[in-house]
């Protein structure tokens, strides 16, 4: 924060180029200021206008090539005038400082005529110049500085001379700064303030750098931010004179010996009025924001391929940064964001990205709270539903910044997510490193579908009736064990249209058909649904009665459910309710986990019933029969 722009990273704009034009009055010596610029000599003849000038990036200060364009009202168009006016980054209107008339005519003509052809949301950049000042002893600046403080799209002021060389070399160091470095989305001179996007921006840097969320900035942290965007910490003392700085110029600059949030802006405001502006925008830019102050577009949305049958899921270091992103604002380290914590967990984002259905999307604690196992199965669906969106949660909340820190590397934002084999390869060997399952869960209307979402969340009969219908949602997901492993399962509630099922609708890795027992046509449904689109298939589909609780009638099709099971080679229905007392029974949801590893590993239910069935018929327990090579929980799923 307190590095040079030569011991800082340099960061090029969205431009990648910056392009220098310098309109004027005749006889003001333009010209001869461009030529002197690239041969260092005055030149002895110069004509009426000089030819586009590239340097190349190699030989500027900011390792960015550079055009000058020089402009000649006798040889030159309007249009053409107006055309080199639009395609400018920053503009060098020339006066000279011994002709009065050619000051005037920076105000009464150049800056309107720029003006009219610029656009009102992005003005470019000016510079006056005053030429010819080898041939008076004043300055021109007692009448320039009223016009600098008139307008604020004039970034500065460079007296000069081409004939001896005065200031030459600056001239075009201050435009090209001008273009990199612009002070008018920084600062506003009539307020002696900073702009409010750029505030907003600085804010969000200083949370981000805020690891533990109090306030804040240690040296710790301070030096996490210097090293993020300079690439060297700063010493002790040097992050003393820092702090010294503040306290003499503000009262609440600093607190229990760290810099808070007031005293980070304070000194950005100081950097830009002494002219330091690359300091700002090297943090600005750093931190993935554009010359607009908004987050790059290449920041937030990193293009990630994600070919057909693969999913994507968060690695291992990306669950770690969530974790400690929940960590840093569960205050009360309850295990649970209350409201506040959340809108302050996301106060980084431009908007709020979780709405009120992700309540009942995940799991909450008894104040309706999202708890921690919640809280990363939000972000567990995000990532397998719309991957960008959750590239550029992360964006917000600065991963790819974090983690480049703590690993000491470079770190690709798309190094969060892991994108699956294709399902088919696993179908072929038999065996899968996924940790989210899809189940697409299908009934008629009043089958009980909400309630089977509800209850794997944890939420009976009762509580599911206090959820208003514009907070319901149409996913729930959790996580359960098999094999030992801690596996999410993600339920979809796929609505009862059967004439329009999408792609999306048929994609997933096990079918849930749910029925009410006690309404003798719900199963009716569920059969078409799997005759129509899954008979054929060799998605495993699992049978739900529902609403158990209820007296069981007869249903109204050709056969029972449980004939029909067993004619399609399924599991026999599965009974449930949500109608309890206390938290609906669990054991049904690690059913469809096992039913899809089983798929996988090429493991149908009837090879298993049957191979569970001979070794109980031979005397042999279900430890006995586990041991021979059949996990434990199959032999419960069977005993259903």
């Amino acid at each position: 924060m307190l590095r040079s722009t030569e011991e800082s990273v340099s960061f090029v704009p969205n431009s990648h180029s910056s392009r220098l034009f310098l309109p004027s009055t005749a006889k003001v010596g333009k010209t001869s200021l461009i030529m002197s610029l690239v041969s260092e000599e005055f030149p002895d003849v110069v004509p009426y206008r000089a030819e586009e000038i590239t340097i190349p990036a190699d030989v500027t200060p900011e390792r960015v090539p550079t055009h000058i364009v020089d402009y000649s009202e006798a040889e030159q168009t309007d249009e053409q005038l107006f055309q080199e006016i639009s395609k400018a980054n920053v503009i060098c209107i020339v006066y000279s400082v011994n002709n009065k008339k050619s000051i005037e005519k920076v105000t009464s003509h150049w800056i309107p005529l720029i003006t009219e052809n610029t656009d009102k949301d992005s003005r470019v950049p000016l510079i006056l110049v005053g030429n010819k000042s080898d041939l008076v002893e004043h300055s021109s600046m007692e009448t320039i500085l009223p016009i600098m403080n008139q307008y604020s799209e004039i970034e500065t002021c460079v007296e000069c001379s081409a004939k001896n060389l005065k200031n030459i070399s600056e001239l075009f160091y201050y435009a090209q700064k001008a273009v990199l470095h612009p002070t008018g989305p920084l600062y506003c001179p009539e307020k002696k303030d900073m702009k409010p996007l750029c505030v907003k921006a600085l804010t969000r840097i200083f949370k981000v750098s805020d690891l533990d969320n109090d306030g804040i900035l240690n040296d710790n942290e301070l030096n996490f931010f210097q090293r993020t965007c300079f690439n060297t910490p700063l010493e002790p003392q040097a992050l003393e004179d820092v702090k010294n700085v503040v306290r003499k110029n503000l009262s609440d600059g600093v607190c229990d010996n760290g810099l808070t949030l007031k005293g980070f802006l304070f000194l950005h405001t100081l950097f830009i009025q002494r002219g330091r502006h690359e300091t700002t925008w090297t943090v600005l830019r750093r931190f993935g924001y554009d010359d607009d102050l908004e987050l790059n577009q290449d920041y937030l949305f990193p293009p990630l391929k994600v070919p057909p049958g693969c999913t994507t899921e968060l690695n291992h270091n990306a669950y770690l940064f969530l974790q400690s992103v929940f960590d840093k604002h569960d205050k009360d380290r309850d295990c649970a964001l209350s409201p506040e914590e959340l809108g302050d967990l996301f106060d980084v984002f431009p908007y709020m990205p979780w709405g009120p259905d992700v309540n009942n999307t995940v799991c909450t604690n008894d104040q309706g709270w999202i708890t921690y196992q919640g809280y990363l199965s939000q972000w567990t669906l995000t990532t397998y539903l719309d991957v960008q969106r959750c590239l550029e949660y992360l964006g917000y909340l600065g991963y790819s910044i974090v983690a480049e820190q703590e690993s000491h590397s470079q770190t690709d934002p798309l190094m969060a997510v892991c994108v699956t084999r294709d399902k088919k390869i696993d179908l072929q060997k038999k065996q899968t490193q996924r940790s989210v399952f899809r189940c697409n869960v299908f009934g008629d209307i009043g089958s009980g579908k909400s309630g089977f979402l509800q209850a794997f969340l944890g939420s009976n009969l009762m509580r599911q009736k206090n959820i208003r219908e514009e907070h319901r949602s149409y996913y729930a997901i959790s996580t359960t064990y098999v094999y030992g492993q801690e596996k999410y399962l993600l339920l979809h509630e796929v609505f009862p249209d059967f004439d329009y099922l999408s792609d999306a609708d048929l994609a997933c890795d096990i079918v849930c058909l749910v029925y009410d027992v006690s309404n003798p046509y719900s199963f009716e449904y569920c059969a078409k649904v799997f005759k129509q689109y899954f008979m054929d298939s060799k998605t495993p589909c699992m049978m739900i009665a529902a609403k158990s609780d209820l007296p069981e009638i007869k249903q109204m099709y050709g056969c029972s459910p449980l004939e029909f099971c067993r004619r399609h080679k399924m599991p026999p229905p599965q009974s449930f309710t949500c109608n309890t007392a206390a938290g609906p029974n669990r054991d049904i949801y690690t059913k469809h986990l096992i039913l899809i590893v089983a798929s996988v590993e090429g493991r149908s239910f009837l090879i298993l019933r049957t191979f569970i069935t001979k070794n109980l018929h031979r005397g042999r327990t279900l430890l006995e029969v586990f041991q021979r090579g059949v996990d434990s929980t199959f032999c419960s799923f069977w005993r259903m």
